[in-house]
């Protein structure tokens, strides 16, 4: 049984290089940013633009989600907001999850930012929330974060075919998921 209480409580949670705090309007300047910057863009498969308005009321708002939990991931050393991430979809009778994470520019990729906010959420999802089951969809062309996910226990349960028009070619999305169980065997390993 998942803890409804866990997604109305927006957690702060440390790792040794990462900071995951609540997303809020004070991330609004650097969000924006990331959704200027047309790698990040392709790779999350975003079309539309968005004004500074529309994502400073969108972070704004992430406190008082009571369904959801949208987090900034922030590096620990200075606080230097680097992407964001998400639990949602979340459904109580099924225990489980959607979950987004989304670096705010290349040059934090390869870093192993990404693979450390992860395994701290997915830890919070399994251990404090209580759910069973947390899924994704990447585009087949994101290797690296493809690696990532089964590094953190996701494994590809299907293929969305030709899910993304970019430049006018078609690319197929992977549906991947992580049990509580598959992830606590590649934390041990």
């Amino acid at each position: 049984m998942i803890d409804l209480r866990a997604l109305r409580e927006k957690p702060t949670i440390v790792g040794d290089r990462v900071r995951l705090v609540p997303l809020a309007a004070e991330h609004a300047e650097s969000y924006f940013a990331s959704t200027r910057d047309e790698e990040v863009r392709r790779l999350t498969g975003r079309h539309r633009s968005f004004s500074f308005e529309e994502v400073r009321a969108w972070c704004a708002s992430r406190a008082d989600a009571p369904d959801r939990i949208d987090l900034a991931i922030t590096e620990r050393r200075d606080g230097r907001f680097v992407g964001s991430l998400s639990l949602d979809e979340v459904d109580p009778d099924n225990e489980s999850a959607a979950y987004r994470i989304a670096l705010s520019a290349i040059e934090f990729t390869g870093q192993g930012l990404g693979r450390e906010a992860t395994r701290l959420v997915l830890d919070h999802a399994f251990n404090r929330i209580g759910l069973h089951r947390v899924w994704l969809n990447v585009y087949a062309f994101n290797m690296r974060a493809i690696a990532v996910y089964r590094a953190c226990g996701f494994g590809v349960e299907g293929r969305l075919r030709e899910a993304l028009l970019w430049d006018g070619r078609r690319h197929d999305a992977l549906v991947m998921a992580a049990l509580a169980a598959d992830f606590r065997r590649s934390d041990a390993g």
